[in-house]
């Protein structure tokens, strides 16, 4: 099978295309032929050396994915050869080979069907952001829960994968939804999604803008995608009790930050990582997103589809700042 090889912690835009040894399911495991690839940042992340994860070289990048089943390892059930499945979450692409291959083997836990009216485009990308804005929307009760309808969820880089992803949960949970881009066009784009008010982040009175928007009111729950100057902000903008989901860091480190900032509103800071979510609870919390999109009548967005061999345009697109995912059509 031919796969896209990182040898070295150099960067995506040193991965070479290679021809090497098809894979062989362990117990539990099933191989895949690889249908369509997702990309997400954390990929490019792990090719800097920028990742907890250290996979041994060389080593194949791609969490997200669709495939059709080729073959079982030993104990597995519930599948059979020729079905299409999506990958929901677990060692792929991070410490075991991943998507950007002809073929794939995964956990057969960590499979779920194609859901029902969903294309397999739609599948492919939507596993590993849809899990992400899960958790950095209910992370903050023991146990999880949502925020309360009503509440005010603004999302910073909201036209990129988990950013899209939050704005059609936070209007499936019946939030108030601000969003920040610095494209017109993508403004538009998000308040067609559910976005209620979307604001350019480089705006000088940005602070002002949201509180108008929304007075009396503050933001309750920020999941920040950027950092940089522009978190300082974000401290400013929330209410009592107000929390930050931290996803990303595209703008760099957080200047001169103030932790005394966060002491008379009782703000809360906590990072997000799916891989928290044990195989039972990412497929428990998969059904959920599912069913909740259903009830919208939206499906996950899809920025757009490269070939196969344009794997490294496809990351060049990813990191321009898409509307929604960017894929990789391998085997379709």
């Amino acid at each position: 099978m031919r796969a896209w090889l990182l040898n070295a912690y150099d960067g995506v835009d040193t991965m070479r295309l290679a021809g090497v040894p098809d894979p062989k399911p362990a117990a539990g495991e099933v191989v895949l032929r690889t249908l369509f690839a997702g990309l997400n940042p954390a990929d490019a992340f792990l090719a800097l050396n920028q990742y907890p994860a250290k996979p041994k070289f060389p080593h194949v990048l791609g969490r997200d994915g669709v495939g059709e089943v080729l073959e079982l390892g030993e104990g597995v059930t519930g599948f059979k050869p020729g079905d299409r499945v999506g990958i929901l979450r677990g060692a792929t692409g991070v410490d075991l080979w991943g998507t950007l291959a002809e073929k794939v083997t995964v956990e057969a836990s960590h499979l779920v069907p194609i859901p029902s009216g969903w294309t397999l485009e739609e599948t492919a990308g939507a596993p590993l952001v849809y899990l992400t804005a899960w958790q950095a929307l209910t992370q903050w009760t023991e146990p999880a829960a949502p925020p309360a309808p009503g509440s005010v969820l603004l999302i910073t880089g909201a036209s990129g994968g988990v950013g899209s992803a939050c704005v059609l949960l936070g209007r499936s949970l019946g939030l108030t939804v601000i969003g920040l881009t610095r494209s017109a066009k993508k403004a538009e784009e998000l308040k067609a999604l559910g976005a209620d008010f979307v604001f350019d982040p480089a705006a000088r009175d940005l602070r002002k803008q949201v509180l108008t928007s929304i007075a009396p009111r503050r933001v309750d729950i920020v999941v920040d995608m950027v950092a940089g100057p522009l978190f300082n902000d974000l401290i400013g903008l929330l209410g009592y009790g107000g929390r930050i989901s931290v996803v990303g860091r595209s703008a760099g480190p957080v200047p001169e930050f103030n932790t005394a900032s966060l002491f008379f509103r009782r703000n809360r800071i906590g990072g997000v990582t799916v891989s928290d979510y044990s195989a039972a609870e990412a497929q428990q919390h998969w059904q959920e997103i599912v069913r909740r999109l259903d009830a919208l009548g939206k499906k996950p967005v899809v920025d757009g589809v490269f070939e196969f061999e344009d794997v490294k345009k496809a990351f060049a697109r990813l990191a321009e700042g898409p509307m929604g995912k960017v894929l990789v059509r391998v085997g379709a």
